[in-house]
C-alpha cells in the first residue's frame, strides 16, 4: 500500500505542478480542505478516490492517470480479463481494481472493491454524480447519507454520491463489489 500511496501522491504534486497551482489553488478549484490535499501530497496517508475523482473531473484528466500513472488509449473497446485489472491498494482495508482503465473518455469508472474485515470505524467519501455496487462475495454494512444498509450476495445499491457514504465488511470476512462511479 505504502509505495502505490507515494506514486499517487508523486501525481498529484506533478499535476499541480505542471499547472503551477499552488496546493490552495487545487483544495478550492477542487472542493477540498487544503489540510486533507496537502496530507495527500505527503503520501503518508490514505487518498480517497473521491478526492481523486474530484481532481480529475475539475482538471479534465483521467482518473487512471492519477491512480495508476496511465493514459486510457482504447476508443472502441477494452477487455479486462478476470482478475487482471490495473489495481491500487488504498489501506489494507480497500482495494480497487479498474475494469476499464484503458478506455479513454469513458462516462464511468467501474471498479471491482474488495474490502477487508476490521474494526476501524467507518470512512465517509463524498463526490459529485451517482454510484452503483452489486455485492459480489460477503455482506456488506454501508451508510448513505445517515441511512445504513446491509447488502447481501447479490443485492445492489444506486445512490447519489455527493451523500457522505462508507461501507463496512460484515461477519469478520472479505466483501468484493462491483463499484461503477458515475
Amino acid at each position: 500500500m505504502d509505495e502505490a500511496i507515494k506514486q499517487i501522491a508523486e501525481r498529484l504534486r506533478g499535476l499541480r505542478d505542471v499547472l503551477e497551482l499552488t496546493t490552495e489553488e487545487v483544495a478550492r478549484d477542487c472542493g477540498i480542505e487544503q489540510s486533507e490535499y496537502e496530507q495527500a501530497e505527503t503520501g503518508n496517508c490514505d487518498i480517497s478516490v473521491s478526492m481523486l475523482q474530484k481532481i480529475a473531473r475539475h482538471y479534465h484528466i483521467a482518473l487512471d492517470a492519477l491512480m495508476f500513472g496511465e493514459e486510457p488509449k482504447m476508443s472502441t473497446y477494452f477487455l479486462t480479463r478476470a482478475g487482471k485489472g490495473i489495481s491500487v491498494e488504498r489501506t489494507k482495508a480497500y482495494k480497487y481494481q479498474s475494469l476499464a482503465a484503458g478506455f479513454k473518455d469513458r462516462k464511468a469508472d467501474p471498479f471491482i472493491v474488495t474490502v477487508e474485515p476490521n474494526d476501524n470505524p467507518i470512512h465517509y467519501n463524498t463526490h459529485e454524480g451517482q454510484e452503483f455496487n452489486l455485492i459480489i462475495q460477503g455482506r456488506m454494512l454501508i451508510s448513505v447519507g445517515g441511512k445504513e444498509l446491509v447488502l447481501n450476495e447479490g443485492d445492489s445499491l444506486y445512490f447519489n454520491s455527493a451523500l457522505p457514504h462508507g461501507m463496512k465488511a460484515l461477519d469478520g470476512k472479505t466483501v468484493k463489489f462491483l463499484a461503477i462511479i458515475l
